[in-house]
């Protein structure tokens, strides 16, 4: 993806909720009737340079693991996709300097303290620490690739409920039962723009020549805000998260019907890398597909 002026690749800050960590974790994470018990999350990823680029800008983080002491049962996770731009050597650094700060700062602000037992100590909402590890991923993007930038997808997980942040246009989706997907994020693209003002269609949208600008990046000197919500994990379902490389030549339809003919979830990962790069591989391709089981 290249690095444009727009930054290729907004601007309305979301509402927040500002619960702190420890009343959020005082609460019976997956005990609630009106939620889902979790027993633990399992995960695939698939990543590929593809056929059209020499060097891989995207990085990918995934972590899974579980606290279960007697008293209760606390699957958590993070899993985080960037996808750089601004050339091969500014791309790359960006991508994995954002992931890198983002996945450090919430290991060490969530689930050190989590492991520890001191989870009266945090003093900020899950959607806070999600902000600010951004913020930290900005600062290192900043430092580190000046004048190059990233998209960033994260997911951070605690019993079945979802917090994410977003930034560009990599993607999160959940996926029904059968398959189906629904984005859970918005690309924050100019084309994108275009067409929720009406002014291309669907059809133009695919191949408008500016389909890569980003008017929000990770890395930009330009003020913006992350998307950040919380969601509840589908049961039963699966989230995936992927960059541009995987969604924007494979299509939804045919996602959905690896999903559903595929078992295993590495599989079923590499079958959508696979897809993507029988379609000409014109960008890298990076994908993380996690399953909670009961």
């Amino acid at each position: 993806m290249a690095l444009g002026r727009l930054f290729r690749k907004k601007d309305e800050p979301g509402v927040m909720n500002t619960i702190p960590v420890k009343q959020e974790l005082a609460k019976p994470i997956i005990k609630a009737k009106e939620r889902h018990k979790v027993a633990h999350y399992l995960y695939g990823t698939g990543q590929s340079v593809g056929r059209q680029r020499e060097h891989n800008e995207d990085t990918l983080f995934a972590m899974s693991s579980i606290l279960r002491d007697g008293i209760e049962d606390i699957p958590f996770g993070i899993f985080i996709v960037a996808d750089g731009m601004g050339g091969h050597q500014h791309g790359e650094i960006a991508s994995g300097a954002a992931t890198r700060a983002l996945s450090s700062f919430l290991i060490s602000h969530l689930y050190t303290p989590l492991l520890a037992g001191e989870t009266k100590t945090i003093e900020t909402s899950l959607q806070e620490l999600m902000e600010q590890g951004i913020e930290a991923a900005q600062e290192a993007v900043m430092l580190a690739a000046p004048g190059g930038g990233t998209t960033l997808t994260a997911a951070l997980i605690i019993g079945d409920q979802v917090t994410l942040g977003h930034v560009g246009d990599s993607r999160a989706y959940f996926a029904g039962p059968d398959g189906e997907l629904k984005a859970i994020t918005k690309d924050h693209s100019l084309v994108k723009r275009l067409l929720e003002l009406g002014q291309i269609s669907e059809r133009e949208a695919s191949v408008h020549p500016q389909r890569n600008v980003l008017y929000r990046a990770v890395g930009q000197t330009e003020p913006y805000r992350p998307d950040i919500e919380t969601l509840t994990f589908p049961s039963p379902g699966a989230m995936m998260i992927c960059s541009d490389g995987l969604w924007g030549v494979v299509g939804q339809n045919n996602l959905q019907k690896i999903i559903r003919k595929t078992g295993g979830l590495m599989e079923t990962c590499q079958k959508m890398v696979d897809s993507a790069n029988q379609a000409g591989g014109p960008d890298n391709i990076t994908v993380i597909l996690v399953q909670n089981f009961e």
